[in-house]
């Protein structure tokens, strides 16, 4: 026999609170499957995406989150849900020599966050991740660059060091790009 809504509710939110994430996905699951116009089948999406979160399954809780998005984009919760996939996606950041598609996302999740919802705590927030999420973005676009020099693909090399001086003037791998252009520029030249 299905548990009712309150019980499913005292049971999610127990099991959260102790940090048992899964009880708490599938008690809320339950409760958004059983009772989709409950007032509380909102509070179980988003609870599933936090615990799918917490839980460190990141893919699942950006897919989530999205979903809440999808489904109520005019919820109060709207930043926090922005801020939440921005982390998931943040706390995926690799070395600059893997991909760097979890840094592009997270900084578009921050950006559209920080333009759209300025003034919110989770806005704020943010911006202490931005930074980091563009020096990830610059130290692979610099790895790509000294790659493609070492393996005499000097042109290409080029193009990537004077990318780096241009998106990212500010970072510690715009100076060794701009140090590096003159050798790659004298070698592509003589190539010529």
């Amino acid at each position: 026999m299905n548990k009712n809504v309150e019980e499913l509710v005292s049971e999610g939110s127990s099991a959260f609170l102790d940090q048992d994430y899964p009880t708490a996905i599938k008690a809320y699951t339950n409760l958004k499957d059983w009772y989709p116009f409950s007032k509380y089948a909102i509070l179980a999406e988003l609870k599933i995406a936090d615990s799918h979160f917490y839980l460190k399954e990141y893919d699942e809780a950006i897919l989530a989150y999205e979903e809440f998005e999808k489904l109520h984009p005019k919820n109060e919760a709207i930043p926090y849900v922005i801020y939440q996939t921005g982390l998931s996606w943040f706390n995926q950041l690799g070395t600059v020599d893997r991909d760097h598609t979890p840094a592009l996302n997270s900084l578009n999740q921050f950006n559209r966050l920080t333009d759209q919802f300025p003034r919110s705590e989770y806005a704020q927030k943010a911006n202490e991740h931005i930074g980091k999420c563009l020096a990830n973005i610059a130290g692979h676009e610099l790895y790509v660059a000294n790659f493609y020099m070492r393996t005499k693909k000097h042109a290409a090399a080029l193009k990537r060091y004077e990318d780096i001086v241009e998106k990212y003037p500010d970072s510690k791998e715009s100076k060794e790009a701009l140090a590096k252009i003159p050798e790659c520029k004298a070698l592509v030249d003589k190539e010529k």
